[in-house]
């Protein structure tokens, strides 16, 4: 990236990831569909793709994640999930895009400014659900925690999801997120994106611009996904980033080799490993 970068703050990320879904979207062997993505990116989203030094073949690893948080959102309504809370939402468009049920309660989470710049862009469309949003910041523990209550006692099934999320968060605030989640009983399954240790290095050194706006990646456990089980969440499901980008064809020649290499499962620090998690409630 640049020396003088779009990017002000974390809000702003969200702006560059639709960037990505827009390309994504736009491609003939297209994936998903997010026909709203670009339309949400604006030109401030466009400003920030062109500024990234690769931004076409950086695509990869937010294709895939997209495609596997979409898998375990199609899987979990399936099992039942009567209820999905989006937090820091961000410009995700799901509720418009994807096929869901029209009983289905989608519950988006962010800061205000996020959610009324959304507002504004989507106004016009119907959401293919029953949709709500609320304007609320994640570190206001008090907020947080009513929000949580309120929908556990009014749903039988819920599904969180936290995509792009936990990476910028500390691991007392993670701790702290887990343990509140899994205070609602009605709280089954949690989605979440997450890195190892040596990923989340190099992106602090390839993305430094992040940390001059305020939003550094920091959390990447030794752990791996086995840091969610003293919380109450069990890892069920696994999605290494470039072996699912391998398999939707999303990769240059040499990333391929490197897909072919064994997965770690983000359980050993030292390598390099980026992946979604499906966590179910212990």
């Amino acid at each position: 990236m640049s020396a003088t970068s779009s990017i002000r703050n974390i809000s702003d990320t969200a702006l560059w990831v639709a960037i990505y879904r827009a390309q994504e979207s736009e491609r003939p062997d297209a994936i998903f569909n997010d026909p709203f993505a670009r339309k949400l990116a604006g030109e401030r989203g466009e400003k920030i793709a062109q500024e990234m030094a690769s931004s076409k073949q950086s695509d990869w690893p937010f294709v895939a994640r997209t495609w596997s948080f979409d898998k375990i959102i199609n899987d979990c309504i399936k099992e039942g999930a009567d209820t999905v809370i989006n937090l820091a939402a961000g410009l995700d468009a799901r509720p418009f895009r994807m096929e869901l049920p029209s009983s289905l309660r989608w519950v988006e989470v962010d800061l205000p400014d996020m959610i009324d710049y959304k507002e504004e862009i989507l106004h016009d469309e119907i959401p293919r659900c029953r949709l709500e949003r609320v304007k609320l910041d994640l570190r206001d523990k008090a907020g947080r925690q009513e929000l949580f209550g309120r929908i556990g006692r009014e749903s039988k099934r819920v599904l969180i999801l936290t995509e792009g999320l936990i990476p910028y968060l500390s691991r007392e605030q993670v701790t702290e997120l887990g343990n509140d989640l899994h205070a609602q009983e009605s709280f089954s399954d949690w989605a979440t994106d997450l890195s190892s240790p040596a990923l989340i290095k190099m992106l602090q050194k390839n993305l430094a611009v992040l940390d001059k706006a305020n939003a550094p990646l920091i959390f990447g456990p030794e752990e791996g996904p086995d840091f969610f089980v003293p919380l109450g969440w069990r890892p069920v499901e696994l999605f290494n980033m470039l072996k699912v980008a391998g398999k939707l064809g999303r990769l240059s020649f040499m990333f391929r080799i490197f897909s072919l290499l064994p997965d770690s499962k983000g359980k050993k620090p030292k390598a390099i490993w980026g992946g979604v998690v499906r966590l179910t409630r212990i």
